[in-house]
Formats: structure tokens, C-alpha cells, sequence
């Protein structure tokens, strides 16, 4: 249960670490090079899709992928030809291949050619107050067009119970307002009310230690069970506490 004390902790923590400073070593960073919505979110969901290791690998590698797709991911996604795809040939972030990488740029083209783009494809049309469903919907239309097996593990899905640490990561990037300046804003057909605080070591670790959590799996259980303690402190803005609990972990070492 969060106590009083504890909820005035958490939201001085979000209010350090929600403001532009926060930009300089996230990955995040990546899609604020570029102003046009539909850059926006294509390096954003590039940039989240590799967003496991070292921060700063992260933020390399996603570079790497901006100035592969000539710095201009919308118009690459949507007029490359394959001459163009092969340049992407020899890229590699850990498991994340060239294979991957150039069935994902065929996959945006079809998402934004046929289904009206990133934010249409991740709604929530269940009536439901989470992305589960919305996710795993999103992955069967990504891979929809001819792709090997071995690019499907890059998309989680939290009807396996995936914690989906980095589209939930995604989502609060292109969902939250950008009041403060770090999340965007831009998907104004999604409710930040619905979003889900992102799951990995650092905020598991730091919520587990507040008594925030109690299941010891990072999975799609235990990303229910923090939005349940999230929601009862902000039912409007939850993911907002990513900024405290990934705070605390990877910046103070709580």
C-alpha cells in the first residue's frame, strides 16, 4: 500500500527527473531531432525497438539508424527502394540485425500505405483501460507482410505475457503531454490515463523496494499489479512514475 509519505517522495522524484535535463542521456533524445510528427514517431519506435543495454549504445546505434534513413525516416519509410534498403546492410544492435532492421522499414511502409500510420495501429478499440489487446493486435499487423521468424521477437506481445517494456516506453513517449518538455504529446486519439508505467530491472527493482510491487517476474502481471498501485496516485498521468522509479535506479542507484 502507498502511504501519503510515500506518494509526496515519488512525485518530488518525477518532478526531478520530467524536465529536459532528462533528455541529455535518454534515448529519447533520438526522436527530438525531428519536429515532423511522422518523424517524430518513426525514429521514436525505431529508437525504443533497440532500447535495451548500455544507454549510451542506445543512443549510438539510433543515430546510426537516423543517418542510414538520411535523417528523414518518413520519407525513407514510405519512397525507399530497394537499392536504398540495402544500405542498411551490416547494421547490427545486439540481436536487432540488418534483416530486422530492413523488414521493419518495409512493415512501417505498409503500416502507414494501409492502415493509416503508427498511432491508428496501436489504439486501444476494446473499451478496455489498457494496450494489452492494443499491442497484440499492433504485432499481428506488423507482421502481416512475408518476414523470417526470426525478426518477430522484436516485437513483444503481452498476450504471452511480455512485459513489453519497450512499446510501453514507446507509448509514453508519443502519448504524455510535453508539458515538461520530454514526452511528446502527439497521439491526441490516446489517453495517458491508459498508459502503463514501463517494466525492466531498474524501476522492478526500485518498485519492489517501495513495496510498489510484489510479484517477483517482470512480466505483463506485474506491469497490472503497478498500474493498479500507479493509477491510485495519478489516475490521469500513471506512467509519470517511470521518471521516479527509473530515477531512482539508474541515477541514484537506490
Amino acid at each position: 500500500m502507498i502511504n501519503k509519505e510515500l506518494q509526496e517522495f515519488l512525485d518530488e522524484k518525477v518532478i526531478q527527473y520530467n524536465n529536459p535535463k532528462f533528455i541529455e542521456s535518454d534515448p529519447i533524445q533520438i526522436p527530438h531531432l525531428f519536429s515532423k510528427k511522422e518523424d517524430i514517431e518513426i525514429a521514436g519506435f525505431l529508437t525504443a525497438t533497440i532500447a535495451w543495454g548500455k544507454r549510451q549504445m542506445i543512443i549510438n546505434n539510433s543515430n546510426k539508424m537516423m543517418e542510414l534513413l538520411d535523417n528523414s525516416p518518413h520519407d525513407f519509410v514510405i519512397n525507399h527502394t530497394e537499392k536504398e534498403l540495402s544500405k542498411l546492410t551490416n547494421f547490427v544492435h545486439r540481436t536487432f540485425n540488418e534483416i530486422d532492421f530492413q523488414f521493419f522499414i518495409k512493415s512501417l511502409k505498409n503500416i502507414y500505405k494501409n492502415h493509416n500510420g503508427l498511432e491508428n495501429t496501436l489504439l486501444i478499440t476494446d473499451k478496455s483501460d489498457n494496450y494489452k489487446t492494443a499491442i497484440h493486435n499492433f504485432k499481428k499487423v506488423f507482421f502481416e507482410i512475408p518476414h523470417q521468424s526470426r525478426t518477430t521477437k522484436h516485437v513483444s506481445d503481452p498476450l504471452k505475457n511480455s512485459a513489453s517494456k519497450r512499446i510501453n516506453m514507446y507509448l509514453r513517449w508519443m502519448v504524455r503531454d510535453n508539458k515538461t518538455g520530454v514526452d511528446f504529446g502527439i497521439w491526441k486519439n490516446h489517453s495517458a490515463a491508459n498508459l502503463h508505467c514501463p517494466l525492466d530491472v531498474h524501476s522492478g527493482n526500485v518498485a519492489r523496494k517501495l513495496n510498489v510491487l510484489t510479484r517477483k517476474q517482470n512480466d505483463w502481471k506485474a506491469v497490472r499489479e503497478m498500474d493498479a498501485a500507479l493509477r491510485k496516485l495519478d489516475k490521469k498521468d500513471p506512467s509519470k512514475y517511470d521518471f521516479a522509479l527509473f530515477g531512482l535506479g539508474v541515477f541514484e542507484q537506490f
